[in-house]
């Protein structure tokens, strides 16, 4: 049986003559995915590099107000800053790791007064003298550790990749506040529609209370009718304070996202009803949302920081070899420091270590590091479904939200005539005002509901947009990194 020494040595040279190739741990490998030819609601077939929106992915709805608020938006937005400080972290602590494959060098120097006891053994053998004095020192030490089988490369994989899962985090800030500020945004110039909506029923409703009160006056209608009259002009008063309570709400969680005092951001309301047509968003196959998402490029690259944890872990089970010299000069007198004579130096030790016995820690210590990888296996492949249903969500409402709209539009049309046919009988008296009513409130409720739709449809653009990536574009580094991955689905 081999005693300590020897098997110490032995594992010396095994590591010695395998350290220039092998590597502790598994490269790391992209799960699989099943690779869909395309999303179900995706209204025709295009290829992932068709699929693209600008950076500025916002400027494809064409609105010179949208895009100045997100300019400012990404600007001065606190999350923002706090994300980018969370990438400055990560590139840094990257930066500490990646010293530790490097040569460790001090310069120190000392200077130093002593007086050793005259009544100590070793003072005595020397006839009961003291020895004081003066000692300079200057000098240099190096240390190294020998990177055998790659231990300190993988750790230096894990910050990296760690640091690229922190741009990642950074970028998926940048598109959801982006995405929050467009539909902020629509959903205010929404409110605005119905405000003109609200306004005109106003001005309607007050021609047809005038007109009923000089009926009334004229003995040809009764006082029922001027009461409804009022009833409807009040409440359509009361539902246009509503929609601007609601609109200053939306003002003010506009304000918060681009950075801003909610007391000084005013945007006018827009002047007419319309809303614009929702502009068309390219969409690809679904194995590019991984070039094309931030957070399931964050994803591969956290599992690429835990498969390199694994080697890590792995390389507590193998020796580590380091070396250390010190070299320098020292004196009693600042005249000969820098003769000769005063210089000293050391070589070593080489020193090796290995480990005979923990109690277990380094095996426990790898089973932790796989479970957690496996966990990070599992949390990818659900956020990568997550990602394929927020899609196959926003594709389907732009879908129904399109033929919502359609036969909205009929509605709007028939219940207008509905309303010019119910007047003009009750100016001729043949029915009563009551079908006037009837016919206002139908009138007023599906121009209210095309207005919400349409701002629907232009929610549910923006919800596309963000759920493909929204032009968003991968850092060369992180690109890299996960282009195997993309390969792999």
């Amino acid at each position: 049986m081999l005693t300590g020494f020897k098997r110490m040595t032995l594992a010396a040279a095994v590591a010695l003559a395998v350290g220039g190739c092998a590597t502790v741990g598994s490269d790391f490998a992209a799960p699989q995915a099943g690779a869909e030819t395309g999303f179900r609601h995706q209204g025709a077939a295009a290829s992932a590099e068709a699929a693209r929106l600008p950076a500025q992915w916002w400027t494809v709805f064409g609105d010179d107000s949208l895009n100045r608020l997100e300019q400012s938006a990404l600007r001065d937005n606190p999350s923002v800053k706090a994300a980018a400080q969370r990438l400055l972290q990560a590139q840094a602590q990257a930066g500490v790791t990646r010293a530790g494959q490097g040569v460790q060098a001090n310069v120190s120097t000392s200077v130093a007064n002593s007086r050793t006891s005259a009544n100590t053994s070793q003072s005595l053998a020397l006839g009961g003298r003291s020895i004081e004095g003066n000692q300079y020192t200057v000098g240099a030490s190096m240390s190294y550790e020998l990177d055998l089988l790659g231990r300190v490369r993988r750790m230096v994989e894990a910050s990296d990749a760690q640091a690229l899962a922190a741009e990642a985090d950074r970028d998926g800030v940048l598109l959801l506040l982006s995405s929050q500020v467009a539909s902020t945004y629509w959903q205010l110039r929404g409110m605005d529609a119905e405000l003109a909506i609200l306004r005109g029923a106003l001005d309607t409703r007050h021609e047809t209370e005038q007109l009923v009160t000089a009926r009334f006056d004229a003995g040809l209608s009764n006082e029922l009718d001027v009461s409804r009259a009022r009833i409807e002009s009040a409440n359509a008063q009361a539902d246009l304070h509503e929609i601007q309570r609601q609109r200053k709400l939306l003002e003010h969680s506009l304000a918060t996202l681009v950075g801003a005092s909610p007391s000084t951001l005013q945007l006018p309301a827009a002047a007419g009803s319309a809303l614009p047509p929702p502009p068309a968003i390219p969409v690809g196959l679904p194995a590019s949302l991984l070039a094309q998402r931030p957070d399931l490029a964050g994803s591969v690259a956290g599992l690429r920081a835990a498969n390199a944890q694994i080697g890590v872990a792995e390389g507590a089970f193998y020796p580590s070899l380091s070396l250390t010299s010190n070299f320098g000069f020292a004196s009693e007198n600042l005249r000969e420091l820098a003769k000769g004579g005063s210089r000293q130096f050391s070589v070593g030790p080489l020193a090796l270590s290995l480990p005979i016995f923990d109690g277990g820690r380094n095996r426990a210590n790898l089973a932790v590091a796989k479970a957690r990888y496996e966990e990070a296996v599992a949390n990818h492949e659900g956020k990568l479904l997550t990602a394929l249903r927020e899609v196959e969500d926003a594709l389907s409402d732009v879908e129904q939200r399109q033929r919502q709209g359609q036969a909205q539009a009929a509605s709007q049309v028939a219940s207008a005539r509905a309303y010019l046919v119910a007047r003009a009988r009750y100016e001729r008296g043949v029915s009563s005002y009551l079908d006037v009513t009837d016919a206002q409130r139908s009138a007023l409720s599906a121009d209210r509901a095309a207005a919400q739709i349409n701002t629907q449809r232009l929610l549910a653009t923006v919800a596309v947009a963000r759920s493909l990536g929204a032009g968003w574009q991968a850092s060369p580094a992180l690109a890299s990194a996960t282009q195997g991955a993309a390969k792999a689905q």
